[in-house]
């Protein structure tokens, strides 16, 4: 019997995943309904199989779309997706944390007519988020270390690679680093 621990890399249909974090992964039961609707082609399987009473299927491990996604539309604003433009660094002092001991920051406070996008809002440790406070930037010395901007899909893309979930499964390997220089 099969659990839940068989995710298979989602890959668009020029090969490069769908999204690196959080890492483009569909259930095992999702890929098998994909193959057999015929929307993805599987590129490799596991060694674990699902059987019906009149047929067998090793479980995908790698699929790629038939259709081609395109990624060009702009990233939603999400507390998550502002940490990975930040790349999970406090824009005041610049210490990297999980994402759970950060918060964000209206540059100029909301309290202050700032408002919640893009350009007003930086990743901050807990520390400095209430350092400063209600504050303007001048007034606390706290400075972003980068000004804040509506970052591109690429952009996170490539701020995503840097952070590998803690699974991958030996399959998954050439399709998210494949543009990583190789070992002469």
């Amino acid at each position: 019997m099969v659990t839940g621990t068989h995710p298979a890399l989602v890959l668009n249909a020029d090969f490069r995943p769908l999204s690196y974090f959080p890492l483009s992964l569909w259930s095992w039961q999702d890929s098998v309904k994909a193959v057999f609707m015929d929307r993805v082609t599987v590129i490799s399987e596991y060694d674990h199989e699902v059987h019906s009473p009149s047929f067998a299927m090793r479980l995908p491990s790698v699929i790629s779309l038939k259709q081609y996604v395109p990624l060009n539309r702009r990233p939603a604003f999400t507390r998550f997706n502002v940490f990975l433009r930040d790349r999970f660094t406090c824009q005041y002092c610049g210490g990297r944390f999980h994402s759970e001991d950060l918060t964000f920051d209206h540059v100029v406070p909301r309290s202050r007519g700032g408002r919640t996008l893009w350009n007003n809002v930086v990743t901050a440790c807990a520390p400095c988020n209430l350092r400063k406070g209600h504050q303007m930037p001048s007034k606390t010395g706290l400075q972003p270390l980068r000004a804040p901007g509506p970052p591109s899909n690429h952009q996170l893309q490539e701020n995503g690679r840097a952070f590998p979930p803690n699974f991958l499964h030996e399959s998954w390997r050439d399709f998210l680093y494949w543009d990583a220089e190789l070992d002469a």
